[in-house]
């Protein structure tokens, strides 16, 4: 059972990451913005759904190392605390631009669904992002660590589902004001950035 220390934080961690606009909001955005609400849950849907696969993918996958050797689960841990801050840098390095929702042609609710399921599945850096950030919260006297991962990995796409849902229920709203707040894609990667860089610094910290 994870404690309720590692799990608040897990997910105030994730509720930061998803309220600065990613590529998965502005993605249900154009599609709700052009083919209506039902297009843009389908695509918030669909990219869930890439999001269950690659979670399921990383929890087994670092479940059969931990079975194999703690040492190397360690290994692993303590590369994607390298990753995560490399990724903080980069973010904060980047020169950011006005954020601009993609144009989406009007497409039906199947359609949208697995373009985003598509579209999600073939993102490499939605794997590494699993692989390197679910293990940071997985604590050994919290019990098996495969039902950690699991349930980690659960209550993101939940929340990812709850958040795109939202997204495109109010996506006029939403859309109008960021159309009014363009300048935000300038201090997104900061943001992210820093989200990154004090997950990977604490974390690598904490143990020592």
């Amino acid at each position: 059972m994870i404690d309720l220390a590692t799990l608040t934080t897990y997910v105030l961690v994730v509720l930061g990451l998803f309220l600065v606009p990613g590529p998965a909001v502005l993605l249900t955005l154009g599609r709700a913005a052009s083919g209506g609400r039902r297009a843009g849950l389908a695509t918030g849907l669909g990219i869930a759904t890439g999001d269950i696969v690659h979670a399921a993918m990383a929890t087994f996958g670092l479940s059969a190392l931990l079975a194999t050797s703690a040492l190397a689960f360690q290994i692993v841990k303590y590369a994607g605390v390298a990753y995560l801050v490399y990724l903080g840098i980069r973010a904060m390095l980047e020169r950011g631009g006005a954020l601009d929702i993609p144009d989406a042609a009007r497409v039906s609710f199947r359609k949208a669904y697995g373009e985003a399921v598509l579209t999600e599945l073939l993102n490499p850096k939605t794997a590494l992002f699993f692989l390197s950030f679910l293990p940071q919260f997985v604590r050994p006297e919290n019990g098996a660590a495969v039902l950690q991962l699991a349930t980690l990995g659960l209550i993101f796409v939940v929340m990812s589902i709850a958040y795109t849902s939202l997204i495109a229920l109010g996506a006029g709203g939403v859309a109008r004001w960021l159309a009014r707040h363009r300048d935000i894609g300038r201090w997104q990667g900061k943001i992210i950035g820093s989200i990154y860089l004090a997950l990977g610094l604490r974390l690598a910290l904490q143990e020592r």
